[in-house]
């Protein structure tokens, strides 16, 4: 497992975290392609949680090798306490950047 801020992502399962804004509202996701997946977030086509909160910056992602263990990461992650999530996002992205930005740069 290896965290990522860039890279090739058209290969390949990713688990994610998007934030309202720096320190607020957390939402935990996977997807097979993240591109396409945040986009539709920062959009407003994902219907459901992050639509109705605003929850659309892009501030941590990890890479998987397959779905299977891309969702078993993500499960593992909903069930962890905020701090961790915040601490998990501090040490990757300490300045909560939109990492989204990397991609469409």
């Amino acid at each position: 497992m290896e965290v990522c801020r860039g890279g090739d992502v058209d290969r390949a399962s990713y688990v994610y975290m998007l934030a309202s804004e720096c320190y607020g509202t957390l939402y935990v996701g996977v997807t097979s392609d993240l591109v396409k997946r945040i986009w539709q977030h920062r959009e407003g086509l994902a219907d459901g949680f992050t639509k109705k909160y605003k929850v659309k910056r892009l501030v941590w992602f990890e890479t998987h090798g397959d779905i299977i263990e891309a969702i078993s990461r993500e499960k593992q992650l909903k069930k962890w306490a905020r701090a961790w999530k915040v601490a998990l996002i501090q040490e990757a992205n300490p300045d909560w950047r939109d990492l989204y930005d990397d991609f469409t740069a």
